[in-house]
């Protein structure tokens, strides 16, 4: 398969530029402020859907992230209009924190503090802040880290309890995990400590406080040696306090994601010995995925249950996360293999996933190509961060290796 960065940099900047467009048409609440919180496939507003704290979030980074690589003034209204929103809405003025979600209206529907809620918040702050210079948004930010660090930080264990409720009061969670059918009291999870590793390192590209270091540098070593399996190279998904895990479920998007958020962590640490030793640790991971997960149409598989199987359906954000991915792996190692995975996902995207009639990327498709038109369009979850992540990533990180020798893949592949 032939490599031909420019050709895929022009491809990723159009790709990215009709998924931007897709959000800037479609998503705005005119009636309520904010942001539509669901849209039915093939375009359908849910007016009075609930508006979720990660989709507003993760609009609010993506489109401060889209300034900063291209400044449009469309761009920025979008992200002045998350981040006022996020503020006057979602913003608990009496306990601190942000609400997991909201009515259509904009009044609280479920309070709760949910860790993985308030990474979002933070990452969007601290890009917004990169992007807009608004002390304001760097304030927010700052707030919010020591408002984590004091109620949510295992002083014990280590890592985060995640679930709580309005006044910070912790609530454990029970789950069912499908490949136990048991009950557990689920208090840490790799889902909710991956993205604090991913806002905490946002927030020390624009902040480099000592305090934040530390944890930050905690969160790597909880990712390698309490997340990241020795023997698979697989993230282990859900675990109890003391980081005894309880699920053996794979998911693949989540370990290839994981692959390279690692290494960004590392970087923007500046500690050589840390960065060798998380390239390492997601060259295995892209290794593991890419033998696994990875279908011979380049389509990334969503999960395998023990007792359930593989479930070879191909959702978005796994192949968007894919090409970031092994993307990453090929600027460490310099293996063609990587790149070359990298390139077959994003063909299968384009190919695929891509709604050429109605924009943006279907949720999923089955194994066979099929799309599932009961899937929505946009929700709580289905946002602009991955994909537009993705082609923002692919972007950047094209335009650094076609300034670089070609013998020199080991050089900063996130630009840090």
């Amino acid at each position: 398969m032939g490599l031909h960065f420019p050709a895929l940099r022009m491809e990723a900047e159009r790709e990215l530029d009709s998924l931007l467009s897709f959000w800037l048409t479609h998503v705005q609440d005119d009636a309520h402020g904010g942001f539509i919180g669901t849209i039915r496939y093939p375009l359908q507003p849910v007016p009075d859907a609930p508006k979720a704290l990660v989709l507003h979030a993760r609009i609010l980074w993506t489109f401060s992230a889209a300034y900063r690589l291209k400044p449009d003034a469309r761009y920025a209204a979008f992200a002045d209009r998350a981040f006022a929103y996020l503020e006057a809405s979602f913003r608990d003025r009496l306990h601190g924190g942000y609400y997991w979600e909201l009515h259509a209206d904009g009044t609280p529907s479920v309070p709760d503090k949910r860790i993985y809620g308030q990474s979002f918040a933070l990452y969007g702050l601290s890009e917004y802040y990169r992007a807009f210079g608004k002390p304001g948004a760097l304030d927010a930010a700052i707030s919010l880290f020591e408002l984590l660090e004091q109620r949510c930080a295992d002083v014990e264990h280590g890592g985060y309890l995640e679930v709580f409720a309005r006044d910070w009061t912790h609530t454990p969670v029970t789950r069912r995990l499908h490949d136990s059918g048991r009950p557990y009291v689920v208090d840490k999870s790799m889902n909710a400590h991956l993205h604090m590793l991913e806002a905490y390192t946002c927030l020390y590209r624009v902040w480099p406080n000592d305090a934040l270091r530390r944890q930050l540098t905690m969160l790597v070593f909880i990712v390698q040696e309490r997340i990241v399996h020795p023997k698979t190279s697989r993230f282990v998904l859900f675990f109890d306090a003391a980081w005894q895990p309880l699920s053996a479920i794979e998911s693949y998007g989540h370990d290839i994601e994981g692959s390279w958020l690692l290494c960004e962590a590392a970087e923007m640490l500046g500690d050589a010995e840390l960065t060798r030793d998380t390239s390492r640790t997601a060259l295995r991971m892209a290794q593991a995925t890419l033998a696994e997960g990875v279908d011979v149409d380049g389509g990334v598989f969503h999960e395998r249950e023990p007792g359930r199987g593989l479930d070879t359906d191909k959702l978005w954000w796994p192949q968007a996360e894919a090409v970031v991915g092994f993307f990453n792996a090929y600027q460490w190692s310099g293996n063609r293999v990587y790149a070359e995975a990298a390139l077959r996902t994003w063909r299968f995207i384009l190919t695929a996933l891509k709604d050429r009639e109605h924009g943006e990327w279907y949720w999923r498709v089955s194994r066979e190509g099929n799309i599932y038109p009961e899937d929505p369009k946009t929700n709580a979850w289905k946002c602009p961060y991955h994909n537009g992540r993705a082609c923002m990533e692919l972007i950047e990180r094209l335009e650094r290796l076609e300034q670089q020798p070609a013998e020199a893949p080991e050089s900063s592949p996130s630009g840090v």
